[in-house]
């Protein structure tokens, strides 16, 4: 508010400094009635102390248009206010001219008041109502990027509730998925078990310390991936074969949270998983231009139709749509041979791009 007040006073003064110049300008080039010849300095004098008395009856005006706006449902009293003001403006103004003649010397002899207040209102009424018009357009201009301001606020807000609520679908998801993984190995291999169950404790510490981040470099989304990939290798054993793709200083390009690990898990449920053959996964990820390219493919067994129903592929659809808006894309795509491509795109960016 007081940095407001001030970059107002400063825009006034400014305005009628520059007003009290053009008219000393202009007195120099003026020839009075009585052959008067007026110096640099009077001219100065007269034009600038003219122009700065009208500072105090500017902001005056300026106060009273924030308070009392011309708006909807109050637009009489508004008005009446507005005219009351310009009044007493053009009043004062002519109390000031008559009673600071000998200094400002507009007249010689000075005239009556009802004179004097009549040249007021030709002078300044218009003025004063050309004043009034710009604070408007200024207060109103204000206002516009208030409710701007809390608009965007406000969709902010609804875009991190709606990330924290798709964050908590996506968190008990994962556990029931990778909890089931582990129950199918208790009896079978406890020791495998076991050896799953602290994999899957880093995982788990490592995705609750971005639960509340919506952005991670992209080395560390590999790197749970990695966590997750090594459950399900103790699991399928020599049946999920892995290759890794990754372009070179990709690292720290950012990525949503856990975005990979439901691709990998839809291809190893419906596809891996149900091979008795060996089955390979592959994670590649690369920069084409502007865009962040990742995929998860597999090489058989799959089934887009089950994939695009999954809760992990709508969660994906849902954090990317409020993240990036129309700037991604999320493709499934079936093989001739029955394998399943996953391809993500995004917008390619590093931390210090969206500090």
């Amino acid at each position: 508010m007081l940095r407001r007040n001030w970059i107002v006073l400063l825009v006034v003064a400014a305005w009628w400094t520059l007003e009290g110049l053009i008219t000393a300008g202009q007195l120099l080039t003026m020839q009075f009635h009585n052959a008067e010849v007026l110096t640099a300095g009077a001219a100065l004098r007269r034009g600038l102390l003219s122009a700065w008395l009208m500072i105090p009856f500017s902001l005056g005006l300026v106060w009273c248009v924030e308070r009392f706006p011309i708006e909807r449902g109050k637009i009489s009293h508004s008005l009446g206010v507005l005219m009351a003001a310009t009044l007493m403006v053009v009043v004062l103004r002519a109390v000031v001219i008559r009673e600071m003649n000998p200094w400002l010397g507009w007249y010689d002899t000075v005239p009556s008041f009802g004179d004097v207040l009549l040249t007021s209102v030709f002078n300044n009424f218009l003025a004063s109502w050309l004043i009034i018009g710009v604070a408007h357009a200024w207060v109103y201009a204000r206002h516009a990027y208030a409710r701007q301001r809390h608009a965007e606020q406000l969709q902010a807000l609804l875009v991190e509730t709606r990330l924290e609520a798709l964050s908590s679908q996506l968190n008990p998801h994962f556990l029931f998925n990778a909890l089931n993984s582990i129950a199918e190995m208790v009896h079978r291999d406890a020791a495998a078990a076991d050896r799953m169950l602290v994999g899957l404790g880093e995982l788990l510490r490592s995705s609750l310390d971005h639960r509340q981040t919506r952005l991670v470099p992209l080395s560390e989304e590999l790197r749970l991936l990695r966590h997750y990939l090594e459950i399900e290798k103790v699991r399928l054993g020599e049946r999920l074969q892995l290759h890794w793709e990754i372009g070179k200083g990709l690292d720290a390009a950012l990525v949503p949270p856990l975005v990979l690990q439901p691709l990998a898990e839809n291809s190893i449920r419906h596809a891996i998983a149900e091979k008795i053959a060996p089955g390979h996964l592959g994670i590649y990820a690369r920069s084409e231009g502007p865009w962040l390219c990742l995929e998860v493919c597999d090489d058989g067994g799959g089934k887009p139709a089950a994939i695009r129903r999954g809760t992990g592929l709508s969660n994906i659809s849902s954090r990317l749509e409020c993240l990036y808006g129309h700037d991604h894309a999320l493709e499934l795509d079936a093989q001739p041979d029955g394998g399943t491509h996953a391809r993500l795109r995004v917008p390619l960016q590093y931390e210090q791009m969206v500090a």
